[in-house]
């Protein structure tokens, strides 16, 4: 029980959800959003576009155009590229943590260029968990799907905290890299200074010498 009730809470605080947007992009024009998340994490996504009619200045779906949608992972390494239709649905998992590129682009059709309409919904981790077919096709109960769900979230909560010590861990040595840069460079400046004020006094030596004024 009181495992469960941990569940609830956490699942509660969990914060990957579904992010919606829709922006306006012309054709021939690449727009790319940054999403990070950990390893081996679902990421799901469900694009919709459609094109400016200009008469009306209405947007209107066609089926005439696509839209390709290519997803990057940190390393660079392309994971999907595919064409869609006026609307589709994507789904990887990701290989490596960090922030992977979603890049969505359409190639342009005429001279004018129409402006694009396009809503996307991003769903990571058990967001993008279609349960609906999970109950059906493994014939579970509410409860036992609501399980589910809770078990799903406290995976991710975890993979998500593993991620972020991870992260905490590289700015950390990375500060501390930096810092030791600092501390030498700073010593390095001293030194210089010193062997210049050095060389200075040797030289103005050696002039008030050579006046015979010492």
């Amino acid at each position: 029980m009181a495992v469960l009730l941990w569940a609830v809470v956490t699942s509660l605080l969990f914060a990957h959800s579904v992010s919606g947007i829709y922006f306006h992009i012309k054709e021939g024009t690449v727009k790319c959003f940054l999403e990070e998340v950990p390893e081996d994490t679902l990421i799901a996504g469900m694009l919709l576009y459609k094109i400016a009619v200009l008469q009306d200045k209405q947007f209107v779906q066609s089926s005439e155009h696509g839209i390709h949608v290519e997803i990057k992972d940190p390393d660079g390494k392309v994971i999907l590229s595919r064409m869609y239709s006026s609307e589709g649905r994507f789904v990887i998992t990701s290989q490596t943590a960090g922030e992977h590129s979603i890049c969505l682009s359409s190639s342009a059709s005429s001279w004018s260029k129409n402006l694009l309409r396009v809503a996307l919904d991003i769903a990571v981790g058990d967001h993008a968990v279609n349960y609906k077919e999970i109950a059906s096709k493994e014939k579970l109960n509410d409860i036992e799907l609501r399980i589910r769900q809770l078990l799903d979230q406290v995976a991710m909560l975890s993979k998500d905290q593993d991620f972020q010590r991870a992260r905490e861990e590289y700015f950390r040595r990375l500060s501390e890299s930096i810092n030791n840069r600092v501390t030498w460079w700073s010593f390095a400046q001293v030194l210089l200074l010193v062997f210049t004020g050095f060389f200075q006094m040797r030289n103005l030596r050696s002039f008030f010498l050579a006046k015979k004024l010492v």
